[in-house]
């Protein structure tokens, strides 16, 4: 009995001592490392102020601020509204019962002799009877004689004639009596071919033979423009 009891007791010994083993060895292989090292340490020496005179402290009461206070808004005073000017209603003018006019005589003017009218028209002129059938477009002409030579002078390179047709031809006469070719053209025309030439034909003729004469002293315009109405009623 006592042979077999020794070989446990031995392996029990043994089981304990590797245990305690193995905790010191983890105790030192588990322990924490030394603490990193800390900041460096300075030495300060203190030196003391000289002691002065002891003195009592006194309290200053310290000073409000001022607060403005907000100065009332006066509202602008309205403005009175002017009253419109009356408006003055205009007085009606009172009807004058109308002045009877003194009719005044006027003197008839004294009869002159009418000189007989020649080529040219001389220097004043005067009426004649035939002055319908010349017209002065856009011209004061106030010379009849030299117009009644214009009729007189187309009627005789005319010729009489019988026919009731009418034609109307202008023409342009310079001061010194001539007529510009180019400037002979029909105003209106007969519709009749044998009475427009014999029209025609007149004015040229006399041109031709410079029967109208020269424009008069009188007359300012270096041109004359004419529109003649060939008429039955003066060809006669």
């Amino acid at each position: 009995m006592s042979v077999a009891a020794e070989p446990r007791l031995g392996a029990g010994i043994v089981a304990s001592v590797l245990l305690h083993g193995g905790i010191v060895a983890a105790f030192f292989v588990l322990r924490p490392g030394a603490p990193p090292p800390g900041p460096p340490i300075y030495r300060v020496r203190l030196i003391a102020a000289p002691a002065g005179e002891r003195a009592i402290g006194v309290v200053q009461p310290q000073p409000q601020p001022v607060v403005e206070k907000p100065k009332p808004i006066t509202p602008p005073k309205p403005t009175p509204k002017k009253a419109p000017a009356p408006v003055k209603t205009p007085s009606k003018p009172t009807k004058q019962p109308p002045t009877a006019a003194t009719p005044v005589p006027t003197p008839a003017p004294p009869k002159t002799a009418e000189p007989a009218p020649v080529a040219g028209g001389g220097p004043t002129g005067g009426r004649g009877a035939d002055v319908a059938n010349v017209l002065t477009p856009g011209i004061e002409f106030p010379y009849p004689a030299y117009t009644d030579n214009i009729v007189r002078q187309l009627i005789k390179f005319f010729g009489q004639t019988t026919a009731r047709f009418e034609a109307e031809v202008s023409f342009v006469i310079r001061r010194d009596g001539t007529v510009d070719p180019e400037t002979i053209r029909f105003v209106t025309r007969s519709k009749n071919y044998s009475f427009d030439q014999r029209a025609y034909g007149a004015v040229e003729a006399a041109a031709n033979a410079k029967a109208f004469g020269p424009l008069p002293p009188g007359f300012r315009e270096d041109i004359l423009p004419v529109r003649f109405r060939f008429t039955p009623s003066i060809m006669r």
